[in-house]
């Protein structure tokens, strides 16, 4: 068992909960079901492994894993997991996101079929194909420069608003503002994983953005997207919901922290740490809206 909970990476967990706790959050806390909101979060687990599998996959496949990368060894690329059972466990962990989804939206809207349950169950099949696309096959999209696209998309506003909407049927606009935070910082984390393995990914003609702008200017991309988390954050809790303002100032401290080091940074491999830092303050900052 260790070497799948290995190829799990438990320590992507809590960034893809951020969104399902921010989107939870987003709704009055009295009314939250808990038993959606358990759900929301095993179908999200479900939905984070299956994606870390694939990708373990579809990069060992096409060789972008190999002595080159800086990151930590992958399951396929030490030889630990076998290709056929890599597959096994994709098709597994498919099944199992489909039917916990299923099961979520059954449990929100009482086994209602109704145009809602529709929309967010094609969402949930986009999510799971868009999960082993992201490096499987011939057009996956982390090679071709749109994996910022789809972790926006779906760790930011599919995710957090589609947390909010099961909880409480209806959909604030102003919460948008939630979800691009999320969104940003978790664009964030893939940017820093991508900056760390720039250099092997050009080599294994991995486009990823780092690659297509170069590594200094992805430098300017992260302060981007950190600060334009900040902002969308302080702006939500300032003229939405004042009372929640320390929260953020909370996350700011070691997000600053993190940009400073990143533009310090010379040696791709210091950026290793960076992806838990901007994880941990997303997921804290989701943890404080539930709690405050």
């Amino acid at each position: 068992m260790k070497k799948w909970i290995k190829a799990f990476r438990l320590r992507t967990l809590p960034l893809a909960l951020s969104c399902i706790v921010a989107g939870s959050a987003l709704s009055d806390l009295s009314e939250i079901s808990w038993i959606v909101f358990s759900l929301a979060i095993t179908t999200t687990l479900f939905l984070q492994v299956l994606s870390n599998l694939a990708n373990d996959y579809g990069d060992f496949v096409k060789g972008t894993d190999n002595e080159d990368r800086i990151g930590p060894a992958r399951a396929l690329q030490s030889g630990e997991i076998s290709e056929s059972a890599m597959k096994k466990a994709i098709i597994l962990c498919s099944v199992l996101a489909l039917l916990s989804g299923i099961t979520l939206l059954g449990t929100s809207f009482d086994w209602k079929f109704n145009q809602s349950f529709l929309i967010l169950f094609v969402l949930g099949v986009v999510g799971i194909a868009a999960a082993i696309k992201y490096t499987v096959g011939k057009f996956a999209l982390a090679y071709h420069a749109l994996g910022d696209v789809f972790v926006f998309l779906f760790f930011g506003l599919v995710g957090v608003l589609g947390a909010n909407y099961i909880q409480s049927q209806t959909v604030e606009w102003s919460n948008c503002f939630i979800a691009i935070t999320i969104g940003f910082w978790s664009v964030g984390v893939l940017n820093m994983n991508n900056m760390r393995d720039h250099v092997n990914d050009k080599a294994q003609n991995k486009n990823t953005v780092v690659v297509l702008m170069g590594f200094q200017k992805a430098k300017f991309y992260q302060s981007f997207l950190i600060l334009g988390g900040l902002l969308s954050a302080v702006y939500y809790l300032l003229f939405v919901s004042a009372s929640l303002y320390p929260v953020a100032l909370i996350v700011a401290i070691p997000l600053i922290s993190h940009l400073r080091r990143v533009w310090l940074c010379k040696d791709e491999k210091e950026l290793n740490k960076e992806l838990k830092a901007v994880s941990l303050s997303t997921f804290v900052f989701s943890i404080l809206l539930l709690l405050f």
